[in-house]
């Protein structure tokens, strides 16, 4: 098969302190600002360094690694909106990326006319776009609202735009990062399924996501980032179990105070918000480092802010080892949260009257939010979440994840009890 993308020796190093940016009024502003003449001083960051891999025509590639591992660095350099510093890499044919909600939109034109204005950066002619017009517009919901300035738009309206057009317009190679997360669940299925029909198309797409259970479903293949280089290559499933096991042991490390499954002193000076303390608790309000099956038990997320916002939510997700998403909770679904925070310090209970999975290990993700726009601060692997066995049903056999994954309560009553509004037993 032919070679679409092809990436030999890719390093990319930045002066810390400089900015990132390489558009004219950045460098203007160093300039000015003298910090050019004062750059031979400072320190280095490698963002990317020696990375090698090929992509074949037809394939989808899923990228994944953790915050700073570098990958929006190296779909930045496919690109081309930032040179790399050493090595290269070619892409074969048109490339359509989307790295950003909006990407090339232009605040102050319609929805119609910025899907003409990025089909004609994306290098297609007019009579090309016209006959996708309306395919384009059906799929990202907003026909409504199409003649109407995008500055107007949400940021879930724009990303629902700025998708439709690039994953309309034929791209020979199509390249994502997760900006997918400020959609709703249906449009994220179709964005997936959409991708899915690109690359049956025999086109090329990189896929950067956090939702490991996205990458194993649609990828052909996975490349796992670490400190800016390749740590793994290969079949999705391997790939994205070495990650959560590397992850897992990572965060577990972190946990250095008894009674806490994680906990670090304060977040990153980069970081407007994070989570500094995770506690799993008991019935009667006992740390405890293992749940169990049925039982009551309290997560207590302590977070951290940099600056105030008017509508947060949390978000506590529980996936397999493997990365299929097991259990998803959040406080949005709340009618008195999402809730307002001051910079500071902060804690929110999360409660389960019964913790319905079997005896097992889960990996734990935390994320804080702004509903419907954003995720502020995201950990794909938080730390490890033991359940232990326990024996529910009185049957012997306590659930255990190597035969099934989610044990529930429930009432069952014999048919003519049951029309009598009788309950024979609850299990």
């Amino acid at each position: 098969m032919t070679i679409a993308v092809k990436v030999e020796n890719l390093g990319k190093c930045f002066l810390l302190g400089e900015s990132f940016e390489h558009t004219l009024s950045s460098r203007v502003g160093d300039l000015l600002r003298g910090r050019m003449r004062r750059a031979a001083g400072r320190e280095e960051f490698w963002a990317l360094r020696d990375v090698n891999f090929e992509v074949k025509e037809g394939e989808v590639l899923g990228i994944i690694g953790g915050n700073g591992a570098g990958k929006s660095t190296l779909l930045k350099v496919l690109s081309r909106i930032t040179p790399p510093t050493a090595g290269r890499a070619r892409v074969k044919g048109r490339l359509s990326s989307l790295l950003e909600v909006g990407t090339g939109f232009h605040p102050e034109l319609t929805g119609r006319e910025n899907v003409f204005l990025n089909g004609a950066i994306l290098g297609m002619r007019k009579h090309e776009v016209e006959r996708k017009f309306d395919e384009i517009v059906a799929f990202s919901g907003v026909e409504k609202f199409i003649d109407t300035p995008v500055k107007r738009y949400s940021s879930g309206m724009y990303v629902r735009l700025a998708f439709a057009v690039a994953a309309h317009l034929e791209p020979d190679v199509l390249i994502i990062d997760e900006v997918l997360a400020v959609g709703d669940a249906d449009f994220q299925k179709r964005c997936l399924g959409k991708m899915n029909d690109v690359a049956k198309q025999g086109r090329t797409v990189l896929f950067v996501s956090h939702n490991m259970a996205a990458v194993q479903k649609l990828c052909s293949r996975a490349i796992w980032m670490r400190e800016g280089q390749v740590a793994s290559s290969g079949e999705p499933g391997e790939v994205i179990g070495a990650y959560l096991e590397a992850s897992g042991q990572q965060a577990s490390g972190e946990a250095i105070r008894p009674g806490y499954l994680y906990w670090r002193e304060s977040i990153a000076e980069a970081e407007d918000a994070g989570i500094t303390s995770l506690q799993m608790l008991d019935a009667y309000d006992r740390p405890v480092q293992a749940a169990a099956t049925f039982e009551r038990l309290r997560f207590r997320i302590g977070f951290e802010t940099r600056r105030a916002y008017r509508s947060f939510s949390a978000v506590l997700q529980v996936n397999t080892s493997d990365g299929v998403s097991l259990l998803l909770t959040s406080t949005t679904p709340d009618q008195s949260l999402p809730f307002s925070v001051e910079p500071g310090t902060h804690g929110i209970d999360c409660e389960f009257e019964r913790f319905p999975l079997a005896a097992g290990e889960y990996m734990l993700d935390l994320g804080l939010a702004i509903p419907g726009i954003e995720y502020v601060w995201r950990n794909e692997v938080l730390c490890r979440l033991r359940v232990e066995p326990r024996d529910v049903f009185g049957s012997g056999l306590p659930p255990d994840s190597r035969r099934y994954l989610v044990a529930t309560p429930s009432h069952w009553a014999l048919a003519h009890e049951a029309a009598k509004g009788k309950d024979v037993v609850a299990g």
